[in-house]
């Protein structure tokens, strides 16, 4: 009967919202759970967000897939197979960073913009059925209470996540000067239909019910123990998280304090002097929290029409640093991605042009990702967090201990490795080391806006791309190639609200963004 119950409620919720928009709320009339074990499943089929196989653009596994070719990581690739690469064109709007991201290359049309969008809403709705619910299921034993707060907790905490998910891809950059007025994202966290237009809440009052839902989220967790798997969050995947929301928000003190609460349980790093194999796995002692898919090597193919890691990424790596043969994988001038686990299609080896194809882009697709490329919580962050926080309230020797703990286990044995630089250029260490280790992982893109409104050190990057059209399908033939530029502080550091969103909500703001002109440039 309780499976029966689960599927009920499964069914309710799809049905709700496959007829409402992204705020409309499933009715509590329809919505039956007989314990929290009814709500736990829930919480694992529904609220997480879900791990799919790897294929790139497509599902729910990509929600916000994009976001690696806003900034500096990506750049385009003209490789040496002859295959053509089908979602290239999908990800123009982003790449370029169009006035509507859903643009088509051939500004004919444009490709759906608010699966991001309304599948963060998704997840929240959920969340919010579950925070709701937890409260009336019965709570009479031991097991049954500890059940009820453990499923409180993680709701909580997953509704906090993707709230700043979303307010850092649709919202300014926290500014505590002006967060009270710039717009952020709608707050919806009622259990109950409302018949309304929905219009955006500040980046002030979003932040606010983030550290809500996080604090709440710490309460509860903190009763509970450790999670069973990296798979399901816990007290310190809370403590990481709110290091984080409290970085971004320039409150250095809890940024420290929440980083040093991660590393009095989770100091582990690997040395990857010692290590065999990739350094992203489900079992590393670094990881403390993941969910979601990794479609990185399925856009990295080595092809025409295709992309890599940014030469100038690769170039940021010392010699000696063993992250740059760890993480990544050379051919000429291709930069491909080895953070993960590669896949056993074939027998290439690393020297061969053909190994990242077939061991990564064909060799992973529909394999279940066991890392995201977005939602990895790892020990290293807690270092940087805390090494960045530390500089700003000008604790230096805490800042630079933190940071060469972290650059102790990155580079090889009996090298120098430590930085002892001061001021603005450990500041400049500390954020570069950030893009080093953390790089693909979903940090970089909200990175470079924070630190446009950062008192203490502003600095914004101007970004080139080249995008470039061919003859056709399956054709490595170039025919042009456009040049589009991000400058400092453009208006374009955050994303546009989905068309289909603000048609639906009539007076829904949009955030203002340029049209985006182009140079063309010779094919070398």
């Amino acid at each position: 009967m309780k499976f029966l119950n689960y599927i009920y409620i499964i069914a309710c919720l799809l049905i709700g919202f496959a007829c409402s928009d992204f705020l409309e709320e499933y009715s509590q009339d329809t919505y039956y759970v007989s314990s929290y074990r009814d709500l736990d499943e829930l919480l694992i089929g529904d609220c997480y967000c879900p791990v799919q196989s790897t294929s790139p653009i497509s599902g729910a596994s990509n929600l916000g897939a994009f976001i690696h070719f806003l900034g500096d990581e990506m750049e385009e690739q003209n490789g040496y197979f002859s295959t053509d690469f089908d979602n290239k064109e999908k990800i123009f709007g982003y790449y370029t960073w169009q006035q509507r991201v859903g643009t088509k290359d051939s500004y004919t049309g444009f490709f759906s913009e608010n699966v991001t969008w309304t599948e963060s809403y998704r997840l929240i709705n959920v969340a919010n059925n579950i925070i709701s619910s937890v409260k009336k299921v019965p709570q009479n034993s031991l097991d049954e209470k500890t059940g009820a707060i453990r499923v409180n907790g993680e709701a909580h905490f997953l509704r906090g996540a993707y709230y700043f998910w979303l307010v850092n891809l649709y919202g300014k950059p926290y500014n505590p000067q002006t967060s009270s007025s710039d717009l952020g994202v709608p707050i919806k966290i009622e259990n109950k239909v409302n018949d309304k237009v929905y219009q955006r809440n500040t980046v002030q009052e979003v932040y606010a019910q983030v550290l809500s839902d996080l604090q709440q989220a710490e309460r509860n967790l903190s009763q509970t123990g450790k999670a069973k798997s990296i798979y399901r969050a816990d007290s310190t995947a809370v403590h990481l998280l709110m290091s984080r929301v409290y970085l971004y928000m320039q409150n250095w003190k809890m940024a420290i304090r929440y980083a040093d609460k991660v590393l009095k349980v989770r100091p582990d790093l690997i040395d990857l002097n010692h290590l065999t194999g990739a350094p992203l796995t489900k079992n590393s002692v670094e990881n403390i929290f993941s969910m979601g898919g990794n479609d990185i090597p399925c856009f990295l193919c080595n092809n025409f029409q295709s992309f890599r890691v940014s030469k100038e990424l690769y170039g940021t790596y010392d010699a000696d640093d063993l992250r740059k043969e760890k993480f990544w994988w050379t051919y000429e001038d291709f930069v491909g991605y080895t953070k993960v686990s590669e896949g056993t299609m074939s027998t290439y080896t690393r020297d061969n042009a053909g190994y990242y194809y077939y061991q990564y882009n064909i060799g992973l697709q529909g394999y279940k990702s066991t890392i995201s490329d977005k939602f990895l919580f790892r020990s290293s962050e807690a270092y940087l967090n805390k090494a960045e926080a530390a500089v700003y309230l000008g604790n230096e020797d805490d800042a630079r201990s933190a940071l060469n703990t972290l650059r102790r286990n990155r580079y090889k044995d009996g090298v120098s490795y430590e930085v002892n630089t001061t001021g603005t250029d450990l500041i400049k260490a500390i954020r570069e080391e950030r893009r080093k280790e953390l790089a693909l992982e979903g940090h970089r893109w909200f990175d470079l806006r924070r630190y446009s409104s950062c008192e203490k050190y502003p600095e914004s990057k101007r970004i080139v791309h080249n995008y470039t059209y061919y003859e056709g399908r399956g054709s490595n033939t170039m025919k042009e190639r456009h040049q589009f530029i991000l400058e400092e502080n453009d208006l374009a550091y955050t994303l546009p609200i989905p068309q289909s969103i603000l048609n639906f909500n009539t007076g829904m703001k949009n955030n203002e963004r340029p049209e985006r002109n182009y140079t063309i440039i010779p094919i070398d």
